[in-house]
């Protein structure tokens, strides 16, 4: 198969999805590629499956920012699945709270702890969850529950 943009031969072939039951797939030989992963482009042509149509988009929002710590663009991120330093997550938060929120559905981890997890970090965590349910309990004028809650707080706080 040939290059989508040069007559060379096409060995990365990608699949763009543009809606729900459109797609577009791209052929690029290796030089191809690298330009269309990499490097910034204004605008890019795209064929419309339905129609075969060739239709310029405009991809000027495509978040092409570079972290000044360690000079990672977003582009790179996407492509390797990795930040380059811990600043990155402060300054692409917008684009990874949104992927974050597309892959996982939610923004923060509330999922299983580690078996081996240090009981202090373990009781903190348990204070911290017992804390929110009897400010819940109060805002609920729910008074029993709330007393238990906070004679248990005590208790962890006390051990």
């Amino acid at each position: 198969m040939k290059c989508n943009k040069c007559p060379k031969a096409a060995t990365l072939h990608i699949t763009e999805v543009l809606s729900e039951d459109q797609f577009d797939e791209v052929h690029l030989c290796e030089e191809c590629a690298h330009k269309y992963l990499y490097e910034p482009q204004a605008h890019k042509q795209t064929t419309k499956p339905s129609t075969g149509q060739v239709v310029e988009n405009d991809d000027s929002n495509l978040p092409n920012r570079e972290c000044p710590h360690c000079g990672i663009k977003f582009v790179e991120f996407r492509n390797s699945g990795r930040l380059g330093c811990p600043q990155d997550y402060d300054e692409f938060r917008e684009e990874l709270t949104s992927l974050l929120e597309n892959i996982h559905g939610e923004t923060r981890h509330c999922g299983k702890m580690p078996r081996r997890l240090d009981q202090s970090k373990q009781t903190l965590s348990e204070l911290v969850q017992l804390r929110k349910q009897l400010l819940q309990a109060v805002n609920c004028e729910n008074y029993e529950d709330a007393a238990q809650l906070r004679d248990r707080i005590r208790r962890l706080e006390e051990s």
